[in-house]
């Protein structure tokens, strides 16, 4: 597993390794200091994705499975070309050039929903042609592309993953996951004693606990080559939300646990007091039905997931 030192990385190599598949992790983090984590891996690889020489050398231990999540976050994406595609684009096809020459039975990708672009559709089903509007979405488009490529060319069956928003506690304290909207709303009202949005309140998101991405992906890799039909599939909980319909769930959650009402603020200074409400536009669903298929519901409601996120703030303050 490449990335397996990532927010997401770190939380579904355990989640594998716990459930007994045996788990060789790769990132440029070193993550000796987590000691309980390292002791379920089968190996720990601490290297540049981009040196020819450690891919090479990775190839030739013959995965059964490879899961490839390195890239750059949206706002590392928007650098220049050159950088953008040696970290986001290049080491999917050079990955996928080696480990397919060693029998690699399956390939999973890391993908986002950013690829499709704009929502404008009720529904957004894979078979919506993807239209990216940054670079972040174009740089896993065209990675999609290669694994499309080499799920045709070769015997290794190449999946695209597109995932929604995901959110949970982290693993490693040096997770880089403060910053997604639901931990960030938690965090600062367990911080502050407040909620502070950054818009209006009326974008829309789907949100999917970390815990059902991995058993997203669990599912992915007992599947049998020859049952998968498709060879994308969407990673979401298949019910939108907006910003402010999330944040009064953090409210709600917060005031059961720690009985005290907390403001909801927006940029314009306006508190919730002021019955500010998201608009009345209708609501995109990201449909999850084709991962329902392979037999994989998504499990985790909002309220268990939003109270994972405090127990965590509470145990790590």
């Amino acid at each position: 597993m490449t990335g397996a030192c990532g927010y997401l990385g770190s939380r579904l190599s355990k989640y594998l390794a716990e459930k007994g598949f045996r788990v060789t992790v790769f990132d440029n983090f070193n993550p000796s200091r987590y000691k309980k984590w390292t002791s379920l891996m089968e190996e720990v690889i601490v290297g540049n994705i981009c040196d020819e020489k450690t891919l090479s050398d990775l190839a030739k231990k013959k995965f059964d499975c490879a899961i490839h999540l390195i890239s750059l976050d949206h706002k590392k994406s928007e650098d220049k070309p050159n950088f953008v595609s040696s970290i986001n684009v290049m080491p999917t096809w050079n990955l996928l050039d080696k480990l397919t020459k060693e029998g690699l039975e399956k390939f999973i990708y890391f993908s986002t929903i950013q690829i499709y672009g704009k929502a404008k559709d009720m529904v957004i089903t894979e078979d919506r042609k993807p239209e990216p509007v940054n670079a972040y979405g174009l740089t896993h488009l065209l990675s999609e592309n290669i694994c499309n490529y080499y799920n045709t060319k070769t015997e290794t069956e190449c999946i695209n993953v597109r995932l929604s928003n995901s959110y949970g506690s982290p693993v490693f304290i040096e997770n880089n996951c403060w910053w997604l909207v639901i931990n960030d709303l938690c965090r600062t009202a367990f911080d502050q004693n407040k909620l502070r949005l950054l818009t209006d309140g009326t974008p829309q998101r789907d949100f999917i606990h970390s815990s059902d991405v991995c058993g997203s992906i669990e599912a992915l890799l007992n599947i049998d080559n020859n049952r998968i039909k498709y060879n994308t599939f969407n990673i979401s909980f298949g019910q939108t939300l907006t910003v402010l319909e999330l944040a009064k769930a953090v409210k709600n959650i917060y005031k059961k646990r720690y009985n005290y009402d907390i403001p909801i603020t927006f940029p314009d200074g306006m508190s919730s007091n002021a019955n500010k409400e998201s608009s009345n536009k209708k609501k995109h669903i990201i449909d999850n039905s084709r991962l329902k298929t392979i037999g994989y519901s998504p499990k985790i409601d909002l309220e268990t997931g939003l109270n994972e996120v405090f127990d965590f703030l509470e145990n790590n303050s």
